[in-house]
């Protein structure tokens, strides 16, 4: 038996993530989802301190004991964490925006990153930096905090989140080379900003999705 687990952090996502999986991956693979609301929070509040690093290793070590021959981590905030739990467990574990870091040093000099959470900030400028470093690219990285979009969201204002995003989004779009929407939860958003900007606007889910796809038909 094949096995693929899906670490979430928020909720949404795992009904998001099962309808893009479907049929992505072959029908004999069993795919798992395993959810943890409290560790985004508790990061969110408390940053990536030793307990943070603790828990997204036992998550990861828990998705290998199942029998999961690959991990993937759907919560950006979680990317310093996962390098460690790289070393600890024998299974590969792919970060949710791995594939669209890679696409986005690809793609342009100029990358512009969106998040509405400080805990995605860092971490998700710090991903492209190092895809950079691999792909030996010299890029600007300009990444944008929205303020107030995640607590609207939280909070069932999906509207305001929205708008907030949007009309960041725009100003960042304008000065670079290619608009990078750095969390899942802002995926939703990607075609809107499509029509609205003149660069590629690139979304982790597809990219994730079909980097899963390639791990297991390759």
């Amino acid at each position: 038996m094949r096995r693929l687990a899906m670490l979430h952090t928020v909720g949404m996502l795992v009904d998001r993530f099962k309808g893009l999986l479907a049929g992505a991956v072959p029908p004999e693979v069993d795919v798992v989802h395993m959810l943890d609301e409290s560790l985004l929070r508790d990061l969110m509040r408390e940053g990536q301190t030793p307990a943070i690093v603790r828990r997204v290793v036992s998550l990861a070590t828990q998705a290998a004991d199942s029998g999961a021959d690959l991990i993937v981590f759907t919560c950006s905030s979680t990317s310093p964490a996962i390098d460690t739990a790289r070393h600890v467990v024998g299974v590969p574990i792919l970060k949710i925006d791995d594939p669209m870091a890679a696409r986005a040093v690809e793609t342009g000099r100029r990358i512009g990153i969106v998040c509405t959470t400080s805990s995605t900030r860092g971490p998700s400028e710090a991903l492209v930096r190092a895809h950079a470093a691999t792909a030996g690219r010299d890029v600007d990285v300009d990444a944008l905090l929205v303020p107030g979009a995640f607590d609207a969201l939280q909070a069932g204002r999906k509207d305001e989140h929205d708008r907030l995003v949007v009309e960041a989004a725009r100003g960042v779009a304008a000065r670079n080379d290619v608009l990078v929407l750095a969390q899942a939860s802002l995926a939703h958003l990607a075609e809107t900003l499509g029509a609205q900007t003149a660069v590629p606007v690139l979304s982790s889910p597809p990219l994730c999705v079909e980097a899963i796809r390639r791990f297991y038909t390759a």
